[in-house]
Formats: structure tokens, sequence, C-alpha cells
């Protein structure tokens, strides 16, 4: 069995966010409440890096500093960092963060997802790729590509 390269062999794992205390009003069916970027973030904070045992959370590639939501006009925008800047996996992951917040939300939503400025040497090219809905789309139609991002969001405990 031939030995796994890794890009970053050392990243740095960050502490994670105490999980969200949920309210009767939020458990209650007929309370409508207000999507926020705590609730954003917890939907993504817990999505596998494609290349290392740990959610993007811990590898500090998601932020909820950097979840930007406006629920009134029904737009989410993400970044996110990359733990190196030349990460291979860059469009990988911002694939993974879009599809996620695509399943996860009300189909009004307008996603947004992007690299944090200056964190990555393609970032331009990776954004235009993940802000192309026809690429996005035949991305996820490559049954390889939507297995690793499947696998990207099944939740390890």
């Amino acid at each position: 069995m031939a030995a796994v390269e890794f890009e970053n062999v050392n990243p740095a794992v960050f502490e994670r966010a105490a999980e969200r205390v949920i309210t009767v009003e939020e458990e209650d069916e007929n309370h409508k409440d207000k999507i926020d970027s705590r609730e954003v973030f917890d939907m993504i904070r817990f999505i596998n890096d494609p290349e290392h045992p740990l959610t993007l959370e811990e590898l500090n590639v998601v932020q909820q500093s950097l979840v930007e939501v406006s629920d009134d006009e029904s737009q989410v925008k993400v970044q996110f960092t990359p733990t190196i800047p030349h990460c291979s996996m860059a469009t990988l992951i911002g694939l993974a963060i879009r599809v996620k917040l695509l399943r996860s939300l009300p189909e009004r939503f307008k996603v947004d997802v992007t690299i944090t400025p200056g964190a990555h040497q393609s970032e331009l090219a990776v954004n235009k790729q993940l802000a192309d809905k026809e690429r996005v789309a035949a991305a996820l139609e490559n049954s390889h590509l939507l297995e690793v991002i499947n696998q990207c969001l099944v939740r390890k405990k």
C-alpha cells in the first residue's frame, strides 16, 4: 500500500466552539425564527477535511466570524481559510461547504462561498469556480467527486 502524502503534514488544530443551547422557542415547530450566522456555522463546522481526520472547524478553515447571514434578504455568505496558501483541496472544500448549505438551508437562500481574501494563491480562480452555477452543477454530476464530497459531509462522532 502506498503512503499517503499530505500537503500540510502537521496542521494546527483549534478548539471547537461550545454546542449551541437550543431554546424552547427554537424547538417549537410553530415558532419561525430567523436563520443567523451561528446556525449556518453549526451547519458547516463538522464538515470533514478531505485530507486530515479533522473537521473544518478544528482546522480553523471555517469560523463563525466569517459567516454573514441576511435572513430578510435570503442571503448567506461564507468565507473559508485553507490551512496553507497553496492548498490543492480548496475548491473541494468550497464545494463541500456549498453543497452542505444548499442541502440544509431553505431553497430561498442564495449561497456565496469564497476564500478569505489573501488566504490562497489561487483565490480568484477558486472563487470564480465556486460562484459559477454551471461549473458547480457539472462538478456534482461527477460521481467520484460527489462521493468525496459526501464523505466530507458525513458527521463523525
